[in-house]
């Protein structure tokens, strides 16, 4: 890692989903995106369901649709620990929006011993899925 870079980690329940170089990372906080660029202060913050992008060394773009978690900026590293990682390219539409629906009926079914917030969460990462999903097509 070079004073110009980055190390960028996004670790899953399944495990290491990515470590690599980058020159600037943009999270999805809880309060609203920020920004990672080299010698960043440090700092943890939630994540939120959202667009995690990294420009690489190179020039690319990286992406992953990230759900729930935190975010720690400490010594040019970015660690990012999620529910789920998920390749923009791998979203099924068609899944997505069927989620999407699954949990507004859970909501509208309104039934005691149910959980609103969890549905209201599921509900929040199905329609983030199918936002992405909507905009590879």
């Amino acid at each position: 890692m070079s004073a110009k870079t980055l190390t960028l980690r996004i670790v899953s329940p399944e495990g290491s989903v990515v470590e690599t170089e980058a020159v600037s990372v943009r999270v999805p906080g809880e309060g609203g995106s920020f920004g990672v660029l080299p010698r960043h202060a440090s700092m943890v913050s939630l994540t939120d369901s959202g667009l995690l992008s990294a420009r690489t060394p190179d020039g690319r773009t990286l992406e992953f649709l990230i759900h729930d978690g935190f975010a720690e900026v400490r010594d040019d590293v970015v660690t990012v620990l999620t529910r789920s990682a998920e390749d923009p390219a791998a979203i099924d539409l068609e899944r997505a929006a069927e989620a999407a629906k699954r949990a507004r009926d859970h909501l509208r079914a309104e039934a005691a011993d149910m959980d609103s917030a969890r549905a209201v969460a599921a509900l929040r990462r199905a329609l983030m899925r199918e936002k992405v999903a909507r905009r590879q097509v």
